[in-house]
């Protein structure tokens, strides 16, 4: 889980907060920009967004490790993913789910916002 929170604050503009309290980490494009990983320590789990294909793609791969967004409402649930880090999911694959959610968070600000933040 550190090394895939350091990935995720090593991408351009992310910032971490505890916006739920301390037993969850989520980074965000910007201070004010949408969450694009929540890490939950205490369970070991970490949720990104993701496009409703490649989410089906990643459960399908890694049934009972990788599941709809725990957190989200039953309309929201599709476009998220909560994984469970104990080994099942290689790294790279970690990193490749890292990597489209926050490209899918990017492409849903505002050109505006991506400006602002130097990310056009």
């Amino acid at each position: 889980m550190e090394r895939l929170l350091e990935r995720a604050l090593a991408m351009p503009q992310a910032v971490a907060e505890n916006p739920f309290g301390p037993e969850s980490i989520c980074v965000r494009i910007g201070p004010h920009g949408p969450i694009f990983a929540s890490f939950m320590p205490d369970r070991n789990w970490v949720s990104f967004r993701c496009e409703m294909q490649q989410g089906q793609v990643w459960r399908a791969a890694f049934p009972g490790t990788v599941r709809r967004g725990y957190h989200c409402p039953p309309v929201q649930q599709p476009y998220n993913n909560t994984v469970t880090l104990d080994g099942t999911v290689l790294d790279e694959i970690l990193h490749a789910m890292l990597l489209h959610s926050y490209e899918r968070a990017k492409r849903g600000m505002t050109k505006a916002a991506r400006k602002a933040l130097g990310l056009e």
